[in-house]
């Protein structure tokens, strides 16, 4: 099987490539020329050169293959534009679609995001709870790419399938090092009450969940909830990491509400300006948005079975950053 993906250079890009590939898969990946691609090379990836917004670029890198996994997104990244975020996130999904259909792709897995449910609440979202049109650029293009993808494949009988990932995690991923750090040395802040829920899905049990879109013959036309099997409060895990590094949990807790407030200020004051914030909503989202999810769709029709548990992901996630002088 010969497979293109997209955002390749990526955390869970990069895993996945090098999954299809310890599965004997040929792997091509589409990467502009400033992506850190060594590794995926050395890994006997195929690297062609182009931008997922050049729609010319991402037609040229599909002929013969067979399966697309479209993870390619501008993501976390407080002080791009929203038509940056829109060139990428939704019209790099129509350009791959486009293209896929044309060139007889035989199955194509679209990567969304659990944020197109926003806020959770208090009872774990799924596939069929309510989808939220979003206020951040991030969200808002990945719903609005999502939505597409679904009528794209039906008008171009292009089969389909979409996997809203929960929060990936594992060596590599950085975007928890302030947290496992904080924690270590005993600098964490809790914001609020602790009580908010994630889910938080080890990058290898979501490679095995993307595989299973990709090959198993009831997921065209379907989408799933990719995660892991537990959904734990931030004060939970919290403590959970202080038993891994040492240091303690939390010193001081503070309301979440004035945060909110100097995140939406720093906002509105470094995105005209084209600086990432040094503190943003989605930041403060961490301690303030309900994020629990239920994956019992992808487990009963998929067969999707996490098989990472929360301490040991989280465990051989702090080993990685020891290893990496993060902590």
């Amino acid at each position: 099987m010969r497979a293109l993906v997209t955002g390749a250079s990526g955390f869970a890009g990069s895993n996945l490539c090098r999954t299809l590939r310890a599965r004997d898969w040929q792997v091509r990946a589409i990467a502009r020329s400033t992506s850190q691609v060594d590794a995926l090379r050395e890994a006997g990836v195929e690297i062609v050169a182009g931008d997922i917004r050049d729609p010319a670029a991402v037609r040229a890198a599909m002929p013969g293959v067979d399966v697309v996994f479209h993870l390619a997104a501008i993501f976390r990244e407080a002080g791009k534009s929203d038509a940056e975020y829109h060139a990428v996130n939704l019209d790099g999904t129509r350009h791959a679609i486009e293209a896929a259909a044309a060139a007889g792709v035989s199955r194509f897995v679209h990567c969304s995001t659990v944020g197109v449910h926003g806020d959770t609440g208090a009872v774990p979202a799924n596939e069929e709870s309510p989808l939220v049109e979003a206020t951040d650029s991030y969200n808002r293009t990945k719903l609005a790419a999502e939505r597409w993808a679904r009528e794209a494949f039906g008008r171009l009988g292009l089969a389909g399938t979409i996997v809203r990932p929960t929060s990936g995690y594992g060596p590599g991923e950085r975007r928890y090092v302030k947290l496992f750090s904080g924690i270590a040395h005993g600098r964490f802040l809790m914001i609020g009450s602790g009580a908010t829920r994630m889910n938080l899905a080890y990058v290898d049990d979501l490679c095995e969940g993307m595989l299973l879109a990709a090959s198993h013959p009831k997921a065209v036309g379907e989408t799933f909830v990719l995660g892991g099997d537990e959904n734990v409060a931030i004060a939970d895990l919290a403590r959970r990491i202080a038993a891994i590094v040492g240091g303690s949990p939390w010193r001081v807790r503070v309301p979440a509400w004035p945060v909110v407030a100097a995140a939406v200020t720093c906002e509105a004051l470094c995105r005209p300006l084209g600086i990432e914030p040094p503190l943003h909503r989605r930041r403060v989202g961490f301690f303030t948005v309900q994020r629990a999810f239920d994956i019992s769709k992808a487990k009963r029709v998929l067969g999707y079975r996490p098989r990472v548990a929360l301490d040991d992901g989280l465990r051989a996630t702090a080993d990685w950053y020891r290893a990496q002088g993060l902590l």
